[in-house]
């Protein structure tokens, strides 16, 4: 199953809407090309605030859901604050979760927007108010027994949130891989944070990832993975400062879901970040996530 979200867009001042309409042309472009039927899709209700505080603390949610956020952290967000984009991140968070919950029974999972790593414990960030795959590994640990996580976070940009929220909790590991000098400028600290030098292209990340990715699995020795599949990698993007194909991230798919498929681990994905001006590469790039999952994982 995959969570959409139609309204995903229409909170948001039309000078915000570029980089997010991606969201609803990938819901088309997915069934004009055949990749899944419209009964893949669901529409996730808000998260319950008992989901949420998990991941985040009481005082932090409280300010969000009464809009009181000071003047600089709403500037922080990166986003006007509103009751309908408080909205608009329950359902990104609703969506992770129960698409996470899918995965449980059928090995995979995809939310066509989240990936809101920015958004730490207390703080929101980066055009990220909610944590949603945080939210999501926390609600596992807690009610379905799982006891190991693995965060593989491949977007251009550090998941700072997620570091920051499992820094420690031993039954996360997380994952980032992520450009040295992209946002943000003030780097958490992961379990494992790999920090690669401005306009690498496919074959050195795709090395790099190989002689990492597989290690994890063994070491690591999870019992569900959340992947975050941020296309912000590609040369085209406006805020990412590597340069991969089209091609280089579908191979970076490949081998992730591979790893996944062989250790027979469940795993829910995360769109993420991803800015490029040509909006149809952009959304072909995030398209192919979706073709190489369920053509290894069904």
């Amino acid at each position: 199953m995959i969570a959409y979200h139609p309204s995903y867009v229409h909170p948001l001042p039309k000078d915000h809407r570029f980089p997010m309409i991606k969201y609803e042309l990938l819901h088309e472009q997915l069934l004009r090309q055949g990749v899944v039927e419209e009964t893949a899709f669901f529409e996730p209700n808000q998260i319950e605030e008992v989901a949420i505080l998990l991941a985040h603390s009481a005082d932090y949610w409280q300010k969000l859901k009464s809009l009181s956020l000071t003047r600089l952290e709403i500037l922080r967000t990166g986003f006007p604050l509103s009751a309908e984009l408080i909205k608009r991140e329950r359902l990104i968070a609703a969506g992770t979760l129960n698409s996470s919950l899918n995965a449980l029974r059928t090995g995979f999972g995809f939310n066509i927007a989240g990936g809101t790593h920015h958004a730490g414990s207390n703080w929101g960030e980066g055009f990220c108010l909610l944590n949603d795959q945080a939210i999501a590994a926390k609600y596992l640990l807690e009610y379905k027994e799982i006891k190991k996580i693995l965060i593989i976070d491949l977007d251009v940009h550090q998941g700072n949130g997620t570091a920051e929220i499992f820094y420690d909790d031993d039954r996360v590991f997380t994952f980032s891989m992520h450009g040295k000098n992209n946002f943000p400028f003030k780097k958490e600290k992961s379990n494992l944070d790999i920090g690669v030098e401005d306009g690498m292209k496919d074959k050195e990340y795709l090395n790099i990832l190989e002689r990492t990715l597989p290690d994890l699995f063994e070491n690591v020795d999870p019992h569900f993975v959340f992947y975050l599949s941020g296309v912000d990698v590609l040369a085209t993007d406006k805020m990412g400062k590597l340069k991969l194909s089209i091609d280089g991230c579908r191979k970076r798919d490949e081998m992730v879901y591979s790893l996944c498929k062989q250790y027979k681990i469940p795993v829910q994905t995360s769109m993420g970040g991803g800015y490029s001006s040509l909006l149809h590469q952009l959304v072909d790039a995030h398209c192919n996530t979706f073709k190489v999952g369920l053509s290894i994982l069904e």
